[in-house]
């Protein structure tokens, strides 16, 4: 399979027909490419919490030694049997240890339902409100989600300061703020993942790239 969707590829397209900036950064890099995901959801907001304020190895690190303490799977179920103390040994801070159990706790009663088949007769801010529910998960980590985990196509992180340095330097303006960014990308609407894709491709840091 190629590393881009069809419906990415369309939106490349339709972008691009209508935008010089996106021809052009098309050219370069060729089409956004989103891989599929590996992991669960759980699996996946369990990742992104660890990684939070981490260097990508210390939080790989970190996440190896709880899957080895969870016997290879990440599940709620698991992570929530497993004692506060054995999170800590794996490099939990206690911020996070509240986190992971807040998460765990909401999946396993059914507050936060992160079934694909479900999650994708939701909207982007349905999903978005349910996973900022959870404690230590923001918005641009539900953003992140969104992208990688749903494929939707229409998700602008403007929090996000690589795709505000990457607007910068794709479009040759100044850096914007986030509401400012948040204006400009209306002009991308219904597809503004594919014009993130292209803020990370300036930077050399598009995922799947």
């Amino acid at each position: 399979m190629p590393p881009f969707s069809e419906p990415h590829r369309v939106a490349a397209a339709e972008l691009a027909a209508r935008d010089e900036t996106i021809a052009r950064l098309a050219d370069r890099f060729g089409l956004p490419t989103f891989p599929p995901p590996t992991e669960s959801a759980f699996a996946a907001l369990v990742r992104a919490i660890t990684h939070q304020q981490l260097s990508n190895r210390s939080a790989e690190a970190i996440r190896g030694r709880l899957l080895v303490a969870l016997g290879g799977d990440i599940t709620a179920a698991g992570l929530l049997a497993l004692p506060e103390t054995g999170l800590r040994e794996v490099g939990m801070s206690q911020a996070k240890i509240l986190s992971l159990r807040d998460l765990a706790r909401r999946v396993e009663e059914g507050a936060l339902v992160l079934d694909r088949a479900a999650l994708v007769e939701q909207d982007d801010e349905t999903v978005t409100a349910a996973l900022t529910a959870v404690r230590g998960v923001g918005r641009w980590t539900a953003e992140m989600f969104l992208l990688f985990q749903l494929s939707r196509l229409d998700v602008w992180p403007t929090g996000d300061l690589s795709i505000r340095k990457g607007y910068a330097a794709g479009w040759d303006v100044a850096v914007p703020t986030a509401t400012e960014l948040d204006v400009l990308g209306e002009a991308y609407r219904p597809y503004r993942s594919v014009a993130a894709w292209y803020c990370w491709a300036v930077l050399g840091q598009a995922p799947g790239a």
